[in-house]
């Protein structure tokens, strides 16, 4: 193994193959409401982001809404979370291209961020559950 390779995870390697990747995606919804925001500096207290991205402009966090709102920082886009449970590799590739043409045909913003392990999608909050219907769907006929 190449000094700079991390080890497999323990539940075994990534899957790289678009076919077991659609089979495979298991969408779980998040019970909460995460909305975009964005500071300059740093991370105010109080808030746990699940996403950071830094850009010119300033840092973009998503956090759950509730802790926006206390915080009182102004926000945009409510979302629902969305997290693929399939262990997709980070070079796989046509997993965001199959999902979000999906819920784009079907009227559905989605930003996609990828975790080490996961794929996660944020989608308007209002249409969460039709979007995890929508990708059981597509799990269902991958297999067909």
């Amino acid at each position: 193994m190449h000094p700079n390779q991390e080890e497999p995870p323990a539940h075994g390697p990534a899957e790289r193959d678009l076919t077991r990747l659609l089979t495979g995606l298991r969408p779980h919804l998040d019970p909460h409401r995460y909305v975009y925001a964005t500071v300059t500096g740093g991370i105010p207290p109080g808030l746990d982001p699940v996403v950071t991205v830094r850009e010119d402009e300033g840092r973009t966090l998503v956090v759950r809404q509730e802790e926006a709102d206390r915080a009182g920082l102004p926000y945009a886009y409510v979302a629902g979370w969305i997290t693929l449970r399939v262990h997709s590799a980070l070079d796989a590739v046509g997993l965001t291209a199959a999902v979000a043409g999906l819920l784009a045909d079907a009227g559905l913003s989605c930003n996609v961020v990828a975790g080490f392990h996961h794929d996660h999608l944020f989608v308007p909050y209002e249409r969460a559950e039709e979007a995890v219907d929508l990708l059981g769907r597509l799990a269902a006929d991958a297999g067909a």
